[in-house]
């Protein structure tokens, strides 16, 4: 800080160095009531630029890890509705087996045994119809042609490949379970439909297992999402946010300290106005000085002149 006194007026020292600190104060109180208003420490790159650029990245990250966490989602939901299918195909197998095993005694009669037969054929059309209706985003689930790669995370390795499908690429079709010519009108046929019916139901348990094991993947995945989204953003928060108790105390006192240095500035700005009053006291002096001069000499010439004229008035009497 420069120095100065109040006896040189061409430059007023004090009065720059007020404005110089009271600048700092407004740009500081400025920045205080910015941070409170946005509720960010770090509002500009300025204010910390490692910050800042550390804040960006974990901001780009978390927003790739909330993307992997929707698409984790996505991808439980395709096997969700692909295991409903299994279901409904797991279930019109067994009636399948049921009605096989019922024609497989011998009470019944031909014609009791036709019209189980009746009932397996429809089964089986009723099996297709299943496989065609399991459909996600246009995609059918389970004619053994689904193969898909889930992106479920913001790294190119973070990827789950899934292949809904069982041995030879085949579907679930009641063609490709073996179960769409099911003969139930005989003994031997029904044990022979038991028996197809029962390795139907093994390979679709087998498929079923598969997509179990993805859905505990996915499961897996989303948890540890979630528990990574959190401690980034706990991260980020911690270097970009502001603390609200610490910048309102700041804001108060930088408040006190803008009134202080105005009224320092204001007095500053008024101090030279002292050396009007060292002017003024000069002027007096010499004013006063001058008027006894004058008044001693009148005196000295009257008492000089009353005095010689008595004098030599008398005299000459």
């Amino acid at each position: 800080m420069a120095f100065g006194d109040f006896n040189r007026i061409n430059t007023n020292i004090q009065s720059m160095d007020a404005k110089l600190s009271l600048d700092r104060i407004n740009r500081d109180l400025e920045q205080t009531q910015l941070r409170l208003s946005t509720g960010l420490r770090i509002n500009r790159a300025e204010d910390d630029a490692a910050g800042f650029s550390i804040a960006s990245r974990l901001g780009n990250r978390i927003e790739g890890l909330e993307q992997g966490l929707q698409n984790t989602g996505d991808a439980k939901s395709v096997l969700d509705i692909a295991e409903a299918g299994f279901d409904s195909i797991i279930d019109v197998l067994t009636e399948m087996k049921i009605k096989a095993t019922q024609a497989a005694n011998d009470s019944l009669g031909s014609e009791e045994r036709g019209f189980i037969q009746q009932q397996v054929n429809a089964l089986a059309d009723e099996l297709d119809q299943i496989v065609d209706q399991i459909v996600f985003q246009g995609q059918r689930l389970l004619d053994g042609d689904y193969s898909a790669t889930f992106q479920v995370g913001e790294r190119n390795d973070d990827i789950i490949h899934v292949e809904i499908q069982h041995e030879n690429d085949a579907g679930f079709t009641s063609g490709d379970l073996g179960v769409d010519q099911l003969l139930v009108e005989s003994h031997n046929d029904a044990q022979n439909a038991i028996g197809t019916v029962d390795s139907a139901l093994t390979t679709v348990a087998s498929v079923v297992n598969q997509v179990g094991t993805h859905q505990t993947q996915l499961t897996i995945r989303e948890q540890l999402l979630t528990q990574m989204i959190n401690s980034n953003q706990a991260a980020r928060s911690r270097i970009l946010d502001a603390d609200f108790a610490t910048q309102q105390s700041e804001a108060m006192r930088l408040q006190i300290l803008q009134q202080t240095a105005t009224t320092a500035l204001a007095q500053a700005n008024t101090a030279p106005e002292a050396v009007l009053d060292f002017i003024s006291v000069n002027g007096s002096e010499n004013g006063n000085g001058n008027g006894n001069g004058n008044g001693n000499g009148e005196e000295n010439g009257n008492g000089n002149g009353d005095e010689n004229g008595n004098g030599n008035g008398e005299n000459n009497c």
